[in-house]
């Protein structure tokens, strides 16, 4: 057993103990009752687990959760899909993929969601060249598996919210 003590979603939890085996995935839905992370492959490679992690320097990255045991998420704090929306509000990005429909059975959408939220605060720390947008957002989005729509949504919806704050998110092309 481990005991176990992690931020999520800017809300202190633990100490909790758990079996050293219990995947984060599973620590997330079964413990804490926050379905909006999904299993997906098991394998961490649709990356439908993947929640972000908040590093203490201000920047950020995602994760998978579905082999990777929870107690190596001891001390951290990191974020789920049910973190995105503030006071009952949808974020823009949230927003913008419900208005590309960039999701059908919706499985995927949550790692879709963090990492694209990862992107935006990346850009917003370090702006990219508008010549340099696709490239980045393909990058970005690049191992995150989706069987129903493929990734022409999701890739708009995240183009769309850069662009319409792009003073924000890019710079001049040089």
């Amino acid at each position: 057993m481990t005991t176990l003590t992690l931020t999520i979603n800017g809300h202190k939890h633990g100490p909790i103990e758990v079996r050293d085996d219990l995947s984060m995935n599973d620590f997330l839905r079964e413990m804490l009752g926050m379905t909006g992370t999904k299993f997906g492959c098991g394998a961490a490679q649709c990356l439908s687990c993947a929640v972000i992690i908040d590093n203490p320097d201000g920047t950020s990255f995602t994760s998978p959760t579905c082999v990777v045991p929870a107690a190596n998420f001891d001390g951290m704090a990191i974020r789920t899909v049910e973190g995105h929306a503030k006071d009952g509000e949808l974020s823009a990005l949230q927003r913008a993929f419900i208005d590309h429909f960039a999701f059908q059975c919706g499985y995927c959408t949550a790692g879709f969601l963090n990492e694209g939220q990862v992107l935006l605060e990346r850009l917003a720390k370090t702006p990219v060249a508008r010549d340099q947008l696709e490239a980045v957002i393909a990058d970005a989005l690049d191992g995150h598996l989706c069987r129903c729509t493929g990734y022409i949504k999701y890739h708009q919806a995240v183009r769309d919210v850069i662009l319409a704050d792009s003073s924000r998110y890019l710079t001049a092309n040089k």
